[in-house]
């Protein structure tokens, strides 16, 4: 998603399924404007930022693939 949206002062959250051992987690934050992804463990790594109605393919998407 191309945005000029800067992602600074935001509250990111980690899934309910995720514990405290680690692992592969994903955190989520919520804009007026988009949905930000990234990687728990590397937090000032790359993010990906997605508008309300990609984010809802994305995970129609991703729960279809099981």
């Amino acid at each position: 998603m191309e945005s000029t949206e800067i992602l600074t002062g935001i509250q990111w959250r980690k899934s309910s399924y995720s514990g405290d051992e680690g692992g592969n987690c994903v955190e989520i934050a919520e804009t007026t404007a988009s949905v930000a992804i990234r990687d728990s463990k590397n937090t000032a790594g790359p993010m990906l930022a997605f508008g309300p109605t990609t984010f809802t393919a994305f995970l129609d998407w991703t729960t279809s693939a099981e």
